[in-house]
């Protein structure tokens, strides 16, 4: 079954971004940020009681350390850096998690960190290390690609499994990866065409990429973004299109 997911818990100290109390009530999966690239303290509290409000799978959207770029910014960082960042986070999320009853489901790196680990797999084999020493049992969620077996692999060497996602409301390259959001079209802003990807996505298991190019792609979650100003109403139409039987 296709799972819908969505980034939240991106305010911090009194700058809020996005709506999150009328998203969550519609997804199944939660990507909170941990406190590198949006988020604090007192908000992945309140997103954890929310989501467990609604009974809503939480993951841990870990990221590069950079408030200032939120996250969209790639930094040169060792493989021991980008463990214990990743570990630091991770373990952060767990531990709001385990104080309010509920259980941290899986990983998801952010931005340029998650756009990094696709393009080069020393980056990958951090994030996957980090977390099978935390606990093998977290699933790491990534881009869907046509390596899909290849990343299975690598995943197994570190007792891990993964979840893979497509995006609904991202542009993608020939080669099946996401457009950059320097360049235009990146994002889609378009209800209408949404709704012709999901369509497609549930009929024949394909996209389109940005120059109109067919991508098989396995999708066992398909990512929103909450910050963007037509992420509520993306979230409802997509809500009732997985709902469909």
């Amino acid at each position: 079954m296709l799972r819908l997911n969505c980034d939240l818990g991106e305010s911090f100290g009194s700058w809020k971004m996005g709506e999150d109390e009328l998203v969550i009530p519609l997804i199944d999966m939660a990507n909170v940020a941990c406190g590198f690239h949006a988020g604090d303290p007192l908000v992945m509290q309140k997103s954890v009681k929310e989501l467990k409000k609604h009974g809503v799978q939480i993951g841990a959207h870990v990221g590069y350390p950079d408030l200032v770029g939120f996250g969209r910014r790639s930094l040169k960082c060792s493989f021991d850096e980008i463990e214990a960042f990743s570990i630091y986070q991770t373990g952060a999320l767990r531990g709001v998690c385990r104080a309010n009853g509920v259980t941290l489901e899986y990983v998801k790196p952010h931005g340029a960190l998650y756009n990094d680990m696709m393009r080069d797999d020393e980056i990958l084999r951090a994030i996957m290390s980090a977390i099978s020493k935390i606990d093998s049992s977290l699933k790491l969620m990534i881009l869907s690609t046509c390596k899909n077996s290849y990343y299975e692999e690598m995943a197994k060497e570190f007792g891990l499994k993964l979840i893979f996602e497509v995006f609904a409301d991202r542009a993608y390259t020939n080669e099946g990866y996401l457009v950059p959001r320097t360049q235009e079209g990146a994002v889609l802003h378009s209800v209408q065409e949404v709704k012709k990807r999901i369509d497609m996505l549930k009929r024949e298991g394909k996209l389109l990429s940005i120059d109109k190019k067919e991508l098989s792609l396995r999708a066992d979650s398909l990512c929103v973004h909450g910050d963007t100003k037509e992420a509520v109403e993306f979230v409802r139409v997509i809500r009732s299109y997985l709902d469909e039987v």
